[in-house]
């Protein structure tokens, strides 16, 4: 990109074509399937289909929010029956008709394989449905988010300590089976689930801004920055107690950029200039942080670290795309140029090492020297088109706004 007054409108034209030529051409031609119904659960490294792989509620739910995205800024209908097929199927195949919510994971052929209620979960039915009602305008859309929202709110709010427990049994009672999975740690708290709470919250309070919501997502906020931000060093803490005790001391460099621009969005909608002004500032700590610590000689964004330094120095896919619009935030929050070079370091990154520019869509992880990881392909429960596919939809917007 050049350095001159067109960057802006250069930018956004890559982004657009990265976002309809790759990202959601890839979703809507290869992962479709035709015979179970639905979305495939996974693609490998052979780049094959698995018809028997098992389905997640994460990746149906992120498939309809982006889809549903798509249809919203494009008026494409192609997308908009890509988000049908995403609503249909999470509305017939993850939903619980007896006790509420969303089943965790489904088999090949859509019959509930884990039916815990995993609060990350329920948060991205909240989050996606509320963006297909942005989208098609479906009242049921609507008052499903909302159902969810409240089952959230009676089951999993912790009244003593504020926030939210991380999973329940398939009725909502304690279930001790609390982690999302990989080597998360089983603790009652987690940030990631509070951040995707909070994700859900201020989407669905666009097209649902009553003062009941207004209540709880601004108190989510205030958690978020007094709880799980550490406010010496500016990332977040990941895992706690009921009492907010913290249990680890690992850093997610993705987590603490993604954070930072989600916490701003919140917080200029809630409409408390207070609040908004503390969680500015403490964005741009972050990034700072972030960008100080985190990005790499190359301009890709290390995945983990922890009080002793670097522990994961692999380059994943969405951390990447995370980076670009928070350092962009940054940007538009302080007007320090440092942070405009990072969020273009860091496209130019994922241009050069996590495209597919041959199969399509992105890579899973890189090496520190830019070499993709195996094993784990295109398609999976986690490998979405969602910060991918936000990301160019975020940069989008910011290129054309006013500031």
């Amino acid at each position: 990109m050049s350095a001159g007054t067109d960057w802006k409108a250069k930018w956004r034209e890559e982004l657009e074509r990265e976002l309809k030529d790759n990202i959601l051409h890839y979703w809507m031609t290869r992962t479709v399937d035709e015979k179970n119904g639905g979305f495939i659960g996974r693609i490998g490294d052979d780049r094959q289909p698995d018809y028997e792989a098992a389905k997640s509620l994460v990746l149906n739910t992120r498939i309809l929010w982006t889809f549903s995205a798509a249809y919203r800024v494009f008026k494409d209908d192609r997308y908009l029956a890509v988000a049908e097929r995403a609503y249909g199927y999470v509305t017939d195949k993850f939903a619980d008709r007896e006790y509420g919510g969303f089943y965790w994971m489904v088999d090949a052929q859509g019959s509930p394989l884990e039916d815990k209620k995993q609060v990350y979960g329920q948060a991205f039915a909240i989050y996606a449905l509320s963006e297909f009602y942005r989208a098609a305008r479906r009242k049921e859309a609507l008052d499903k988010a909302i159902e969810t929202y409240r089952l959230l709110e009676r089951h999993s709010y912790d009244p003593a300590n504020r926030g939210y427990i991380e999973a329940h049994a398939r009725d909502w009672s304690e279930t001790d089976r609390l982690t999302l999975g990989g080597g998360d740690m089983n603790e009652r708290k987690s940030m990631n689930t509070h951040l995707h709470v909070l994700e859900a919250y201020t989407n669905l309070y666009r097209v649902w801004p009553t003062e009941e919501l207004n209540k709880t997502h601004k108190e989510l906020i205030e958690v978020m920055l007094d709880r799980i931000v550490d406010p010496e060093t500016a990332h977040f803490k990941l895992f706690f107690d009921d009492e907010w005790n913290s249990k680890s001391d690992l850093i997610s460099y993705g987590h603490d950029i993604e954070g930072s621009w989600l916490l701003t969005e919140a917080a200029e909608l809630c409409g408390d200039e207070a609040l908004l002004k503390w969680t500015k500032e403490t964005a741009i700590r972050m990034a700072e942080a972030t960008l100080n610590e985190g990005v790499d000689a190359d301009g890709g964004l290390l995945n983990e670290a922890n009080a002793a330094g670097l522990i994961d120095t692999n380059k994943d896919w969405w951390p990447q795309a995370e980076a670009v619009v928070g350092f962009y935030n940054a940007y538009q929050l302080s007007g320090e140029d440092k942070y405009l070079d990072a969020a273009r370091r860091s496209w130019s990154f994922i241009d050069r090492c996590i495209i597919d520019k041959e199969d399509g869509e992105w890579f899973w992880s890189v090496d520190r020297d830019g070499r993709p990881t195996g094993g784990h392909g295109k398609v999976n429960a986690w490998k979405c088109p969602y910060h991918n596919g936000r990301a160019c939809f975020e940069m989008m917007e910011r290129l054309i706004s006013a500031h």
